[in-house]
């Protein structure tokens, strides 16, 4: 009987070099201690006084962290927060409801720089796949819808090899050195019943008898009650600046981006089909990919979108009204979401440990999970592991000096750094890896019990949650709407 395999490898890229604090954070702590320093020295008790408050206030502003976030940093956030509430910055609403509608996608928050375009077509159907360019990030997009049989029924070596495939198809990413971001985006909805329903509008038969009609209505409301429907998209996304000298030898413009992400689209199905397991890869076109967007916001008009017999139009993939974010949550339409960041554990996790986050825990949640790829390039990650590997080292010899003992958990991540350079030096690629969930239920319900429910799943599959408050909406984009958007930049200290 094989093993199950717990992943671990992963580590802090900017980890704390001594007690926890960055070398930038140790540079500014000793400076701001000068002040300090000069006037115990002149024996200015006074001024010493007000030195060691000033240096304190400085010590608590770079060092104590408030939720996820330095003091400095949040409470900078909080002032920005407030600002952009009080001048109306952060209240949104589309330009269909002032009745000056256009053709493009108009979306709130970090999506508004957000452009869709129709590609040439491609593959054996000559489907145009919809190529969404970001115009603040300065990034391209495409997004393909997959089916998987899952790996609930699956072996502990088949696991293994799919972990493998992942794994081979970032390494082919960062071998490119095209791709910037692979994410995964996992939505889990209770089945609203829709495709069945149409089904039955044109298979039923009306003259069958009355019990075997009977049944089917029973059964139709028992799996309407029970059922839930996952849906699982792909979207890559690349930087202009490393495709530009591509997309200009292949003739420029939106043909010439489609033509270079041509070839990636291709190289992802490949690995996806492989030994990834996925039975179908099917790229969004625009009023499919609208319609992914709109229930994004409003996954209660999925039913309606699947009921109409003409494309749904990407300018209307939008919310109508968005408030400005609370702290805590994110009302979009008459829907409230709540998003928290996922801290990977450092006992490692099992393939398949996230499957409680996605588990809805009352009929109407839809739960969304989303996994961010970002591959490094080679030079770049031997630059960090070699960084890292130079802090253990430093980090170990100032503990021998002073005299401080070092725990097991210092011996790990010496040993985690250890393992990453060999894995490095064997030719396997560093990436870096963030993971974000969501639940969206109807905006009358009590929001925050239900992110209390959520963040009650996320501790029980492993993992830590870390509420994104103050970056609702952003976060909101990130785990709901598959479009590439990650996460809030981090602190630099």
């Amino acid at each position: 009987m094989n093993p199950v395999v717990r992943y671990g490898d992963w580590a802090p890229e900017r980890g704390g070099w001594l007690f926890g604090l960055s070398g930038p954070a140790w540079v500014l702590t000793v400076l701001s201690a000068s002040p300090l320093l000069l006037a115990i020295s002149a024996s200015n008790w006074g001024a010493a006084a007000l030195c060691l408050l000033g240096w304190l206030t400085v010590v608590t502003g770079i060092g104590v962290p408030v939720r996820g976030r330095v003091t400095a940093k949040w409470l900078r956030d909080v002032a920005l927060h407030q600002i952009g509430g009080s001048m109306g910055w952060s209240s949104w609403r589309s330009s269909a409801a002032a009745g000056q509608a256009g053709e493009q996608a108009d979306l709130p928050g970090v999506l508004a720089g957000i452009r869709v375009h129709d590609g040439p077509p491609f593959g054996p159907m000559l489907r145009r796949p919809a190529l969404v360019q970001d115009l603040a990030a300065r990034t391209w997009c495409v997004v393909a819808r997959i089916s998987h049989p899952g790996i609930g029924m699956a072996e502990a070596g088949t696991r293994e090899r799919m972990g493998e495939g992942l794994a081979g198809l970032l390494e082919g990413a960062m071998t490119a050195d095209l791709v910037s971001v692979i994410a995964l985006h996992v939505r889990t909805v209770p089945d609203d019943g829709s495709e069945r329903a149409a089904w039955q509008r044109s298979n039923l038969r009306r003259s069958a008898p009355a019990l075997a009609l009977q049944i089917d209505r029973e059964l139709s409301a028992g799996v309407l009650a029970t059922g839930v429907r996952t849906e699982t998209y792909v979207s890559v996304r690349v930087e202009d600046r490393k495709i530009a000298r591509q997309v200009k030898s292949a003739g420029g413009g939106i043909d010439g981006t489609a033509r270079v992400l041509a070839s990636l689209m291709n190289e992802l199905e490949a690995g996806l089909m492989g030994a990834i397991g996925c039975t179908q890869v099917e790229w969004l076109e625009s009023p499919t990919l609208a319609a992914v967007i709109r229930t994004g916001f409003a996954p209660g008009d999925r039913a309606g979108l699947n009921d109409q017999a003409t494309a749904f139009p990407i300018s209307a993939a939008g919310p109508t009204h968005a408030p400005a974010p609370g702290w805590r949550s994110y009302t979009h339409d008459a829907w409230s979401s709540v998003t928290s960041a996922l801290l990977l554990p450092q006992r490692g996790a099992v393939m398949g440990a996230l499957a409680p986050v996605l588990t809805p825990t009352s009929i109407g949640e839809r739960r969304c999970v989303t996994i961010f790829f970002a591959p490094i390039q080679a030079q770049h990650a031997d630059r960090l592991v070699g960084r890292a590997a130079m802090s253990s080292t430093s980090a170990a010899e100032v503990r021998h000096r002073l005299g401080f003992t070092s725990r097991a958990a210092h011996h790990r991540d010496a040993s985690r750094v250890a393992d990453t350079d060999a894995q490095l030096a064997g030719g396997r690629a560093l990436v870096r890896t963030a993971a974000v969930a969501c639940v969206t239920v109807p905006s009358t319900w009590p929001v925050e019990d239900h992110g209390r429910r959520l963040e009650a799943s996320v501790r029980a599959a492993g993992f830590t949650a870390l509420r994104l408050d103050l970056a609702q909406d952003s976060g909101f984009a990130a785990a709901a709407i598959p479009l590439g958007i990650g996460l809030p930049g981090r602190s630099l200290l």
